[in-house]
């Protein structure tokens, strides 16, 4: 059997075992040629010995791996058609910067005339032209980053590896080069596998992405498909912020259509001390089943007055907190519940209410930015969340 029509890269049941510890089990999955695909999950998900495996650096337990519709079973690592971008660059200490980006070609037999075009034409187009004579010490992090990608990029290789590249560098520096690894990876045209646990960076870099958690894989798509349309309540809480509030479902109404994913059922969950939320349920719980409504902060609207939607509750605003574009606002409800809002501000300064610390405000969102999951559905990949990210699981009812 071939691999799919564009596939670059295709796991078919593939599992991991060290020992008793199972650190991937049957996962299937194809990338396809071209794209900025990103792995993404909290620490021992298995992220990383997926690129491993797909980088021939370790070996399946079981299943199929499969690059540009070849079997690679025993192939070794320097043989296949992939090259790898480490954390700590792995750049050679005593080369300078030219030397290291040649290498590859070096150890490939590539006359010294052409490796050199190559290398210079690499160092141009990751913006290093005149850095040749460096050595890795007088460069900044960035810039042995750039390094690294140029030395995996001049062998033209089908797939190049990113085990979290940009995870030493300071949040500045880690942004820009996100657009930097956005802009090379369109300009080459080379099928990018990239290993993160930073739920931002890959919602700002991927085409697509594979949300992992426990070796199994939980869902894959677009960064909307994912963020909008989460196939469980564990991706929702890893992807962004979202309030959780549980009860048990009062009633069912009619059918809705979510754009993109499986038709829902428009519900209402009794919630202890708020009483009822309604909300889109695609998992179709009976009446009576334990259930958690997950919403964004930023779907909530914060005001003075009771406006009309199909979800409103009242509370204090408990904290203010400035950032910039986006403000967070923490409000306590009677119940004990901490909810957190976003308030976007527009480029003209206004559009928004202000309100104090202290003051009361209501609440309310539409049925329709609510996800209704079963209450015992698979516990949240927090492990993964980004220190210092808010949680709004303060208290659950």
């Amino acid at each position: 059997m071939t691999a799919p029509p564009g596939a670059a890269v295709e796991l078919r049941g593939v599992g991991k075992r060290f020992g008793a510890t199972v650190a991937l089990d049957d996962l299937t999955l194809t990338i396809r040629k071209g794209e900025f695909f990103s792995l993404l999950g909290p620490s021992g998900c298995g992220k990383t010995t997926t690129l491993n495996l797909i980088g021939g650096f370790e070996t399946a337990s079981s299943g199929e791996l499969l690059i540009e519709g070849r079997p690679v079973h025993g192939m070794p690592a320097h043989t296949r058609p992939v090259n790898t971008v480490f954390q700590n660059y792995a750049l050679f200490p005593h080369l300078n910067v030219l030397q290291n980006v040649e290498f590859g070609l070096r150890m490939k037999k590539v006359p010294q005339q052409e490796r050199r075009r190559a290398a210079l034409e690499m160092l141009e187009l990751v913006s290093l032209e005149g850095y040749e004579a460096r050595r890795p010490a007088q460069l900044s992090g960035g810039q042995r980053q750039r390094v690294a990608l140029a030395r995996a990029l001049v062998n033209r290789p089908s797939v190049l590896l990113l085990d979290e590249p940009l995870g030493a560098l300071d949040l500045k520096l880690r942004k820009q080069m996100q657009a930097e690894l956005t802009r090379l990876q369109r300009q080459v045209g080379i099928t990018f596998v990239y290993v993160t646990h930073d739920q931002e960076e890959a919602l700002a870099m991927s085409d697509r992405i594979a949300v992992m958690d426990r070796g199994r894989l939980q869902q894959v798509g677009t960064p909307a498909e994912i963020y909008d349309r989460p196939a469980g309540r564990g991706v929702m809480e890893f992807i962004g912020s979202a309030n959780v509030f549980e009860g048990r479902i009062a009633s069912t109404g009619s059918h809705v259509d979510v754009a993109g994913a499986a038709p829902g059922v428009e519900v209402a969950v009794e919630i202890d001390g708020v009483g009822h939320l309604r909300g889109v349920d695609q998992a179709k719980l009976p009446a009576g089943a334990r259930a958690a409504m997950l919403v964004r902060p930023e779907r909530i609207r914060v005001t003075s007055n009771a406006i009309g939607a199909d979800n409103v509750i009242a509370g204090t605003l408990e904290k203010v907190a400035h950032l910039g574009f986006v403000t967070h606002c923490s409000v306590r409800l009677p119940s004990g519940h901490l909810v957190l809002a976003f308030r976007l501000h527009d480029v003209e300064g206004g559009g928004a209410e202000s309100h104090a610390e202290g003051d009361p405000v209501f609440l309310s969102w539409r049925a329709s930015d609510a996800r209704v999951f079963a209450a015992d559905a698979a516990e949240p990949l927090v492990s993964g969340r980004r220190a210092g990210a808010p949680s709004t699981r303060e208290r659950r009812t």
